[in-house]
């Protein structure tokens, strides 16, 4: 058989370091849990801002992902 069947869930990875180390980290702890993931898309991108200064890269993303 061909196909299959697709969901997704929605993350939000953080990092002090950059927006690339954020998407990992979501990565990264999802596939703890969540077998079969497949793909990524960032939807959002935002930080946190400490007098003046970057101090956390948050990145809103979708994780897809195929069931068993």
């Amino acid at each position: 058989m061909t196909g299959g069947v697709y969901k997704y869930i929605d993350l939000v990875g953080i990092s002090g370091v950059s927006i690339e180390d954020a998407i990992k980290n979501a990565v990264a702890k999802a596939a703890q849990t969540v077998h079969e993931i497949r793909w990524f898309e960032v939807t959002e991108t935002r930080g946190r801002v400490e007098k003046g200064a970057i101090v956390e890269y948050q990145v809103g993303m979708r994780l897809g992902f195929k069931l068993d």
